[in-house]
């Protein structure tokens, strides 16, 4: 699969199947903090970076045997409202695999733009990011592309709630010293006031971000926010939990790490949780890899996080 990967054990929304609809790292947006890398293909243009044929036709393939599924995920390497048929695919999901509830995490950039809040309004959940609200703190941290700016992603996410009836969840990542100030923090709650989410879930750094400099949140900061964005309903993302066992052949099971480490650094223990794997195969695969000299490694607080080496 080119454009499927998973399933995975997402610390947000359970055994998720990911969509991936743009080429690596094709975003409209250069966080800091992307556990991804740095953006190679910047831009604000939506475009079919894939073939629409060939994602139905992956969905097809693996949807129809009717897979234990949480969720169906729209997220990967990039910002999937870029492509320009992603309603067309979620349309395709809800009408021919109704039993699956559709997710779609989005830097919310491109909600300023009609076609992009219809497109999205038969998704089950979204999941936009709100991380800056002022334009110094919003350019700083993320680094957008031409034409994007706090005030328009403010706006259409405003816009959006107003029509949206599925779940809508804000992201903010805390990056200490960036957008973690009394007045940084007080326009964000104020934005979020205005949107009336359904939950706000306050993220940190859990993998190698695209800027070394960056620090990780503590959790007894994350616990203050926490409390200072109240009344809104707020929760700290947690770690993953156990998947369910996740059988296949050895090279299906091979293909499955690489999918995954290609579009998120993660540990030895994160890829046993989030495929279902024992730890003996994570390990043979791993070390497999890196023989090849096909993932690279980098350690952190949290242990060693591996990456696919990108050829």
């Amino acid at each position: 699969m080119k454009y499927i990967f998973g399933p995975v054990n997402s610390r947000r929304l359970g055994l998720s199947l990911g969509i991936d609809l743009v080429s690596f790292k094709t975003c409209s947006l250069n966080c800091i903090y992307c556990e991804c890398g740095k953006t190679t293909a910047l831009t604000s243009s939506r475009e079919e970076y894939v073939p629409t044929s060939d994602v139905l036709s992956e969905i097809e393939q693996v949807l129809s045997p009717g897979p234990e599924l949480d969720v169906v995920t729209f997220s990967g390497s990039g910002e999937p409202t870029l492509h320009r048929d992603i309603g067309v695919i979620i349309n395709y999901i809800k009408d021919t695999f109704p039993r699956y509830r559709v997710a779609v995490l989005t830097n919310g950039t491109m909600l300023w733009k009609q076609e992009v809040r219809q497109a999205l309004v038969r998704a089950d959940v979204v999941v936009p990011s709100l991380d800056a609200v002022s334009e110094e703190v919003f350019t700083r941290m993320l680094r957008p592309a031409p034409g994007i700016s706090a005030e328009k992603t403010v706006a259409g996410l405003i816009e959006f709630s107003r029509h949206y009836r599925g779940s809508l969840i804000i992201e903010v990542f805390i990056v200490p010293g960036i957008n973690d100030s009394e007045e940084e923090l007080g326009k964000i709650k104020d934005a979020c006031m205005q949107v009336n989410p359904s939950l706000v879930q306050l993220n940190k750094l859990d993998r190698p971000g695209a800027e070394d400099w960056i620090t990780r949140a503590a959790n007894g900061r994350l616990s203050e926010i926490r409390d200072y964005f109240k009344p809104l309903p707020v929760e700290i993302i947690g770690e993953p939990g156990a998947s369910p066992e996740v059988k296949g052949d050895y090279f299906d099971v091979v293909q499955r790490v690489l999918s995954t480490l290609k579009r998120r650094p993660s540990t030895v223990d994160d890829l046993e949780k989030t495929l279902g794997l024992r730890r003996v195969e994570v390990v043979k695969i791993i070390d497999e890899l890196t023989r090849k000299g096909l993932i690279s490694s980098e350690t952190m607080e949290r242990g060693v996080f591996y990456r696919v080496v990108e050829q």
